[in-house]
């Protein structure tokens, strides 16, 4: 009776010991996750902003009365994802509108901006990068076992990448 007793507190023991290491696992990751997302609000933000001063330059040289209208959509209280995915069009047309029109680059103001664009861009991706390599963590503890259990427990659930090329990757290795 005695030796039940004891068994079934080592069991309950080590089933507490496992659910506190993967929730503590889970809530490193969601930190990292926040920590992410904050920085590339910051830097889709200034990203905006550079996109919207490079504007008015563009549409003056080129007479032109529309000129990345996307960039009108844009929200600060919008998801980061949908946010990144708004500025990229905008981004695109920009460098497309620069690759037409070469004459634009005389401009000092402009060559200025557009310097200061390709920096946030190489934050932005490094940030994404970032985030995209924790999800694939966090990802992976939500479908594996023993952690799976925690998420169930916990109700998490498998995030969203930024990209389509990383869940790509996740799923390789989800069928592994």
């Amino acid at each position: 009776m005695v030796g039940i007793i004891i068994a079934s507190i080592v069991i309950v023991l080590i089933f507490v010991v496992v659910f506190v290491v993967y929730h503590n696992k889970f809530k490193f990751a969601m930190i990292k996750l926040d920590k992410a997302d904050e920085d590339i609000n910051i830097y889709l933000n200034k990203k905006y902003e550079l996109l919207d001063r490079t504007r008015p330059i563009i549409k003056k040289e080129l007479h032109l009365d529309d000129f990345m209208t996307n960039l009108d959509n844009f929200n600060p209280d919008n998801d980061n994802i949908d946010n990144h995915n708004l500025l990229k069009l905008c981004y695109n047309e920009l460098f497309k509108t620069l690759d037409n029109h070469e004459k634009l680059l005389k401009s000092n103001t402009l060559v200025k901006l557009l310097d200061n664009l390709n920096d946030n861009e190489e934050d932005v991706i490094g940030s994404i990068k970032f985030y995209n390599d924790t999800v694939v963590t966090f990802n992976q503890l939500v479908v594996s076992f023993p952690s799976s259990m925690v998420a169930i427990l916990s109700r998490y659930r498998t995030l969203d990448f930024y990209n389509n090329e990383r869940r790509e990757i996740y799923e390789i290795l989800n069928t592994k």
